[in-house]
C-alpha cells in the first residue's frame, strides 16, 4: 500500500509565507482542500505555476497538520511583531547618530545592521581609544603577538567584542568579493595565498576598522583606493606576474609603453 504524501508547497513557491503562500496555508487552516481552489489564490509572478501548484498541493493535510500549522503561522507572526518593535526601537536609538551611519554606510562590505552594530559597541565615540590599532586590539582583530628569543610563537587574535567581530566578520566577508573595483576586495586577494583565507578576513577586518576610526575621528566619508591599488602601486610586480602566468601558457609577453595622444 502506497503511503499518502504531504503537500509540498515550497518545491514550487520560493516563499511559502509571502501573499500566496500564506492566503493558501490559511485556507488549508481553515479547511479548504480543493487544489485547484488553492492554486488560484495565487498572486501576480506565482499566476504562470498554477499548474505546479495543483500538483504540489496534492496530497495528504489533515486535520492534525492544519493544527500544527496554525501554530507555526502565529508563533512567526509574534515574531515578526517583536522584530518589527525591536527595529523600531533601535531606529530610534540611532536617531542621533544619523550622519556617523552615513559615513560608516560609505565602507565596502558595511550595511546598515553593521553599521548599527559598530555605533552601538564603540558609541561612536573614537575618543576612547588612542588611536586605530588601540581600537583594533580592543576589538580583538589585532593578532597577538608572543615572542621568546626573537621567534615569534602565536599569531592568534586576542579575545575581543564578541558583537563587534561578528560584525566586523560579516562586513570582511562581503568587502572579499570585490576584488576588482575596491582596496579592500584586492587586498583580500592580495593576502589570501600567504595568509590563508581565514587570516586575510582578520586582516581585512582591522583594515575595515582601521578605517571606521578614522573615519569618525575625522568626521570623513571613506576615501577607496580603488581596486587597482596594488597594481599602481608596483606595477613592475603586477608586470611580472602577468609574464609568469603567460609564460605557464607556452606566451611570451613583451610590454610596450602607450604613446600619449
Amino acid at each position: 500500500m502506497t503511503r499518502p504524501t504531504g503537500i509540498k508547497l515550497s518545491s514550487v513557491a520560493t516563499d511559502i509565507l509571502g501573499v500566496s503562500g500564506r492566503a493558501m496555508l490559511t485556507a488549508l487552516i481553515e479547511g479548504e482542500r480543493d487544489v485547484h481552489v488553492l492554486a488560484e489564490m495565487a498572486k501576480a509572478r506565482m499566476r504562470p505555476k498554477i499548474p505546479q501548484l495543483v500538483e504540489a498541493l496534492t496530497g495528504n493535510f489533515a486535520e492534525h497538520h492544519a493544527f500544527l500549522c496554525r501554530l507555526h503561522l502565529q508563533r512567526i507572526d509574534q515574531l515578526s511583531a517583536a522584530i518589527l518593535e525591536l527595529s523600531t526601537r533601535i531606529e530610534q536609538q540611532m536617531a542621533p547618530f544619523a550622519r556617523q551611519l552615513e559615513q560608516l554606510a560609505t565602507l565596502p562590505g558595511v550595511g546598515q545592521a553593521t553599521a548599527e552594530v559598530i555605533i552601538a559597541e564603540t558609541g561612536a565615540d573614537m575618543t576612547r581609544f588612542r588611536t586605530a590599532a588601540h581600537l583594533a586590539s580592543w576589538a580583538g582583530v589585532c593578532p597577538g603577538h608572543h615572542e621568546s628569543a626573537g621567534k615569534r610563537k602565536s599569531g592568534k587574535t586576542r579575545h575581543g567584542n564578541r558583537w563587534l567581530g561578528a560584525a566586523l566578520g560579516t562586513a570582511a566577508m562581503a568587502a572579499s568579493r570585490t576584488k576588482d573595483t575596491t582596496y579592500l576586495g584586492a587586498r583580500y586577494h592580495r593576502l589570501t595565498p600567504r595568509l590563508g583565507k581565514k587570516k586575510a578576513i582578520v586582516a581585512l577586518e582591522h583594515s575595515i576598522l582601521t578605517a571606521v576610526w578614522h573615519m569618525l575621528t575625522h568626521d570623513v566619508d571613506y576615501h577607496d583606493l580603488g581596486g587597482d591599488y596594488f597594481t599602481r602601486l608596483n606595477p613592475e610586480r603586477a608586470m611580472k606576474r602577468i609574464i609568469r602566468q603567460a609564460n605557464a601558457l607556452g606566451f611570451t609577453v613583451r610590454f610596450d609603453p602607450i604613446e600619449a595622444a
